[in-house]
């Protein structure tokens, strides 16, 4: 009798982006990554987040909304998301979500 195997978890790649200087608290920036555009946010409280740069909605820019702790809200029709999760708290269907860390460097990077 054979073992059930899992599948392969994807190979994922990390990508230095920038010192965490460039991004102010409470702020964003989109990044090309990978071939894919991120948007990647600095919370007050000093943590960083990164997902997916377009709005699944309309292809509102994310890096441009108002983010709180919890929240990043599109620019363009206000539909909401959560940072952590990339749920949406708003109907739309969710954002892809991106490890993003802060190395003892104080450069910002993130796998995809």
């Amino acid at each position: 009798m054979s073992v059930p195997t899992r599948p392969a978890e994807p190979t994922r790649t990390r990508h230095d982006l920038c010192p965490l200087e460039d991004i102010p608290p409470g702020e964003g920036r989109a990044f090309a990554v990978g071939g894919e555009q991120i948007a990647v946010f600095r919370r007050r409280s000093g943590k960083v987040t990164a997902v997916q740069a377009a709005c699944p909605h309309a292809g509102g820019p994310l890096a441009d909304g108002q983010i709180d702790e919890r929240v990043v809200v599109c620019p363009l029709h206000l539909n909401t998301f959560d940072l952590d999760t990339g749920e949406s708290t708003t109907g739309q269907p969710p954002l892809a979500v991106h490890p993003c860390s802060v190395g003892p460097d104080g450069r910002v990077s993130v796998e995809l």
